[in-house]
């Protein structure tokens, strides 16, 4: 199950290295908190904005397994492997897409283990979803 914000829909921002790319860095944001951020916002606390620091990766594009990136990857395309800053150029950087996966028409959270949305994370336990 994924945490919420009393009921609030979550939003996913991808950024693609390159637009011939398949490959994409993903983060999961509250998409109220994220606009006001964007829009000037820099007072909120990134705590507020984002679900959670973790990124996800896939070089498959949307249809492809979302994993962890390893240190290497997030050097090599940000610059840096700390969590606080891959996340703020990935908001900065990265576009907004709204995600059904997240929350069913009806309101209520969907069971992520069934449709389209899988998470690999290579053996390692995740905390996807836990507050």
């Amino acid at each position: 199950m994924v945490a919420q914000k009393s009921g609030q829909a979550l939003t996913k921002v991808v950024y693609k290295v390159s637009p011939q790319s398949t490959d994409e860095f993903t983060i999961i944001v509250h998409p109220e908190e994220y606009k006001k951020w964007l829009e000037g916002g820099d007072t909120i606390p990134l705590t507020e904005v984002v679900d959670s620091f973790a990124v996800y990766f896939s070089s498959q594009g949307a249809q492809g397994l979302l994993g962890k990136p390893s240190h290497q990857q997030l050097d090599n395309v940000f610059g840096t492997h700390k969590d606080i800053d891959v996340v703020e150029q990935i908001l900065r950087k990265g576009a907004a897409q709204n995600s059904t996966a997240f929350q069913s028409n009806a309101g209520g959270t969907t069971n992520l283990s069934i449709g389209s949305f899988s998470l690999d994370t290579r053996g390692k336990p995740s905390n996807f979803g836990t507050a």
